[in-house]
């Protein structure tokens, strides 16, 4: 083949490389037990240029770039900065020294706003040194606009595709104004048209003398974007050529060290019958009447741009998801197919675009990969064979020809080629009629991307009916028979034969004039960095009109009533207005006085909790810490008669704070699960407390300092101390969270900690800190609690953890960490706490008050839940 059009353009291109180099790595080596991942590697990033490092998966880029990042230390050679060695101790050092990476896998935060996404690790603070939200809402608003993401950057990450989530993760990257700026294959999961804005905006940063390195296997996409490749091949440094003079057989050829054909197509074929049809399928809001067939033997490609609705189509079909209207017919025959399990027993099979997080589950080996759609033939007496494990998949597996040690060994020590052969093979023993392929060589690399066309090609041949749909545009063109064209939901174009072209494809997909194709990468790192989409500097009218708006009074009262509080709140009120209102005496002064205690009480170790939670783990022992600190502070004061009672409080405080050091020790350090540290200590400081009382109780009378026994009875202006301390904490608490930094932090740490470790927060330090936290804040209520109730002994707050528990999940703290608020908390406690005493005030007998109390929990969660879901539907309606 002869050198490739952008050849030609990359030999105009006029690059700003300084004879300096601004990074880089030297005569690196990186071991991993019996691996060399790689070993005597140099190359140099200078500014104002774009190096492209290329190779197979395996080849070392990642570790490459996880060098540079900080993650990962060379063990021989160095990492250079402007020319110098140096070591970077974490991805924080690195980010300092202004390298910015945009990882290959994106490291977001589900629960947290684009906004907070964009800025992880870096916030904006204002001159106080608080969180900046507003600064960070504009800002990211520019860069995410910049890069074509049309979203509120208050949406929450999780609600995006993707593709989306990449856009965010490169956003990040360039939020950090960096001098060196890597991007780790970012474009693994971009349509073309946003590879096109991605290249834009890289050839602007270029033009302001950032130097670059982009990791990619589209060969398209690295001729049209670099000045230089850098190729390595088993983890060594293999040559580097001038981009403008070479071609793409002669990079694959030093890549995988032999000739590959990058232009093999299809054969003509010859399509049997027709095994799957859909008339006029529908699904609101996704796609519209669309109509197509797919006969045995072919394969049906389905383009467009992401949000087309070519995987909701795909998802359709497999019973993910029930279409609104239309039918779909397998072999002639009507079927409505119900879920995925139906869809497997009819013999659809389905390779989802998501193969981390869908298709494959790290941990388990490859064969219990393979087998799991059809485990139950490998079972008997509900213990699954593993020679029929082998007898079911083994040929699948071996048809993919995988490079491996066992069958056994994790499926995570594969390559990103292998893995999507097991998944291949996966579906494969189910001997599918109908073989749907999402994105099916997303993120591996050249040589791996043609042994998958390969296998494509045989498959057909045997006669099973694929569908392929895929953002990489030569992919599509050499793998199909006929491509399906979707925009916006709607069938666009139905192209075969030598219609099936790039230009035709682009038309149909965005409706662009041919020259301004957005498949056609040709040329676009060198377009005019003039264009209207701005890199950093110019500020976002819409953004700036959109914050004038939400600070008026009506902009924040639907801000309010649009938060999930609110319709916590409501779906409480639902059970406890009823209730109150049948028994009035719940409305009468003391009972409300001796609520708002209590509460406040429970609601102040629930905020400790809430911190734990947020981290991903769970402290059972919260109860045990109170009861400890309440008897400490108790005996302390009996012993110390006409102390202050600040040395009861103090020692509270000292009890609370050594038992969360231990749990959080135990947990961040130890790596102990925290489910099994604080069910240990939860016995533990129960036993220490029973051995210390040693069936004593603490009661008024014994101890002599009225101060002490007077402090939690104080009323300011009409309010009970207890619950203006519990005000301040919930405020305080709140405001922490919500404007610290490390406040931030804590929930980036629950929602993705491996996230959170990429972009330098020290993750272990914020577990500790939330555990140590909440036993202070348990030490601080057994203090208030050995002073205001009538007796301590050892059976103190004895089985309250479970009270708290409750009290901060059904307030919304999510249990999978990264998710809730102090006013969520509020809620939720005093809610329960208010459907108890309502309870109580009406006679419940004690052995069906669980029961009732069990049961309006449920019915609360479940009305929050379903305004959840209404809510979130308008919102996916909306977009």
């Amino acid at each position: 083949m002869g050198k490739s059009s952008t050849s030609v353009i990359d030999s105009s291109r006029k690059t700003n490389r300084s004879t300096r180099p601004v990074a880089g790595v030297r005569d690196v080596w990186k071991i991993f037990g019996p691996t060399v991942a790689v070993s005597e590697t140099t190359f140099d990033l200078y500014p104002g240029e774009v190096v492209a490092l290329v190779g197979e998966n395996g080849a070392g880029k990642s570790t490459c770039v996880k060098m540079l990042a900080g993650v990962y230390p060379p063990d021989v050679g160095s990492v250079t900065l402007d020319g110098d060695d140096v070591s970077f101790h974490s991805p924080l050092d690195a980010q300092a020294h202004g390298i910015a990476i945009v990882h290959q896998h994106p490291s977001l935060f589900g629960d947290l706003s684009l906004a907070e996404n964009v800025f992880a690790g870096h916030p904006l603070t204002d001159r106080f040194g608080l969180v900046d939200h507003q600064a960070m809402r504009v800002r990211s608003q520019e860069l995410l606009t910049m890069l074509g993401v049309r979203y509120d950057p208050s949406t929450p990450a999780r609600q995006l595709r993707t593709s989306e989530q990449q856009l965010v993760e490169i956003a990040k990257a360039f939020a950090a104004d960096a001098k060196v700026l890597v991007l780790d294959e970012p474009t693994a999961a971009l349509t073309s048209g946003e590879v096109e804005q991605l290249f834009r905006v890289v050839s602007q940063l270029r033009d302001k003398g950032v130097a670059i390195m982009f990791v990619g296997h589209r060969l398209e996409e690295v001729f049209a974007i670099s000045d230089r490749v850098t190729i390595l091949r088993d983890g060594t440094f293999v040559t580097e050529l001038r981009t403008a003079e070479t071609t793409r057989n002669e990079v694959v050829q030093h890549m995988v060290g032999r000739h590959v054909d990058l232009d093999a197509k299809r054969a003509a074929y010859a399509p049997g019958d027709v095994v799957l049809s859909v008339d006029s399928l529908s699904v609101d809001g996704e796609f519209r009447d669309v109509s197509f067939e797919v006969r045995a033997g072919e394969v049906l490609g389905l383009g467009g741009l992401v949000g087309a609705g070519r995987t909701e189509i795909a998802r359709t079909i497999f019973g993910i998801q029930q279409p609104d209207a239309g039918t779909i017919r397998l072999f002639g025959d009507h079927v409505q197919i119900t879920s995925p399990a139906d869809a497997i027993h009819r013999g659809i099979a389905y390779v989802s675009e998501d193969r981390r997080g869908q298709s494959i589950i790290n941990e388990f080996p490859i064969l219990d990969n393979a087998s799991l759609p059809m485990i139950d033939h490998t079972t008997r007496q509900g213990l699954v064979r593993r020679s029929e494990e082998l007898d079911l998949v083994g040929d699948s597996l071996d048809r993919m020809k995988l490079r491996f040690h066992s069958f056994l060994q994790p499926i995570s020590a594969l390559s990103g080629g292998n893995q999507q052969k097991v998944v291949l093979a996966k579906w494969l023993a189910s001997n599918p009629k109908l073989l749907i392929l999402d994105e099916p060589t997303q993120g591996i690399d050249i040589q791996a991307k043609a042994e998958v066309h390969k296998i494509i090609d045989e498959l057909a041949s045997t006669g099973i009916a694929i569908i392929v749909i895929s953002s990489d545009m030569p992919e599509l063109i050499a793998n199909s028979d006929r491509v399906l064209v979707l925009k916006h939901g709607d069938v666009t174009a139905e192209l075969e034969g030598d219609d099936i072209t790039p230009i035709n494809i682009g038309l149909a997909a965005t409706g662009s004039a041919p020259d301004d194709q957005l498949d056609d990468l040709t040329g676009v790192a060198d377009r005019s960095s003039s264009t209207t989409d701005p890199v950093i500097d110019t500020p976002d009218t819409a953004s700036s009109s959109s914050a004038e708006a939400t600070s008026t009074a009506t902009s924040l009262v639907r801000r309010f009533v649009k938060q999930r509080e609110f319709g916590l709140a409501a779906a409480l009120a639902v059970i406890v207005v009823p209730l109150t209102l049948y028994n009035t005496n719940f409305y009468t002064g003391a009972n409300v006085r001796d609520l708002f205690i209590y509460a406040s009480l429970i609601g102040i170790v629930g905020i400790g909790e809430m911190m734990v939670i947020i981290t991903r783990n769970i402290d059972l022992s919260v109860a045990s810490t109170l009861a400890l600190a309440a008897y400490g502070a108790a005996a302390t004061m009996r012993s110390s008669p006409n102390s202050s009672i600040f040395l009861g409080i103090g020692v509270a405080l000292a009890i609370g704070l050594a038992a969360g050091l231990v749990n959080g020790l135990l947990v961040a350090y130890g790596e102990v699960p925290s489910i099994v540290v604080t069910l240990g200590t939860l016995a533990v400081y129960r036993g220490i407390l029973s051995e210390w009382s040693s069936g004593d109780r603490v009661t008024p009378g014994d101890v002599e300092s009225g101060g002490w026994l007077d402090w939690t009875r104080h009323e300011p202006f009409g309010i009970p101390i207890i619950a203006i301390i519990g005000l301040v904490v919930f405020v305080g608490v709140g405001f922490a969270m919500r404007r610290l930094r490390r406040g931030r932090e804590t929930y980036c740490v629950g929602s993705n900690p491996e996230g959170a470790a990429l972009v330098g927060i020290r993750v272990k330090r914020r577990v500790l800190g939330s555990f140590t936290a909440c036993g202070v804040l348990a030490g601080l209520v057994g203090a208030m609690w050995a002073s205001f109730y009538p007796y301590v002994d050892g059976q103190v707050a004895y089985g309250l953890e479970l009270t708290v528990i409750s009290g901060v999940v059904v307030g919304g703290v999510a249990l999978r960490g990264g998710a809730g608020t102090v006013v969520g908390v509020a809620v939720g406690t005093l809610g329960l706490l208010a459907i108890r005493k309502s309870l109580t005030i009406a006679g419940v007998d004690d052995q069906y008050l669980l029961a009732i109390y069990g049961a309006a929990i449920i019915v609360a969660v479940s009305v929050d839940g379903i305004i959840k879901w209404f809510s979130d539907t308008r919102k996916a309606v909306a977009r």
